[in-house]
């Protein structure tokens, strides 16, 4: 169990802390597609952006003068082909990683859901109903996981 977890001994049962230490760990594996989505969205970019002035530098410069003498210079090269299948495979991989994204996403903000909607059973007896705010000022704090209401 998450260390923050084990200090709320008083305040709530097992089935709680289980659902809570549920709720951080999709919470994580949201926090992590999402960085790995952001970082291909920059290779992608990058790598674009390097793709089309390799092609402005040394197709479309040189061969300005002709489409055909252009279509021949691009069809003649190999690096063009390697090059934009590395391209176009980043920007799949960039799609993969969003699809990836979303469906943690959506495990995360059910979990979070459920747990605002049943905070009432999950905190049960009078004495942890009233400490609950400061399992949930934690959970805010410590993993920006905001338990007090269901917007996002």
């Amino acid at each position: 169990m998450e260390t923050p977890i084990l200090l709320f001994d008083d305040k709530m049962d097992k089935a709680t802390k289980k659902i809570l230490e549920n709720v951080i760990k999709r919470k994580k594996k949201f926090d992590k597609y999402k960085q790995r989505h952001n970082l291909a969205i920059w290779g992608t970019f990058i790598l674009a952006f390097i793709y089309i002035n390799y092609l402005y530098f040394t197709i479309a410069k040189v061969y300005s003068y002709s489409f055909a003498a252009m279509f021949s210079a691009f069809v003649q090269d190999s690096n063009n082909l390697i090059f934009l299948f590395i391209t176009i495979g980043m920007y799949g991989w960039m799609n993969l990683l969003k699809e990836k994204m979303d469906k943690a996403e959506k495990e995360f903000h059910e979990l979070r859901c459920e747990i605002v909607e049943r905070s009432k059973d999950l905190w049960g007896t009078e004495e942890e109903w009233k400490n609950r705010h400061v399992v949930f000022e934690q959970m805010k704090k410590i993993f920006d996981i905001n338990l007090y209401h269901q917007k996002k």
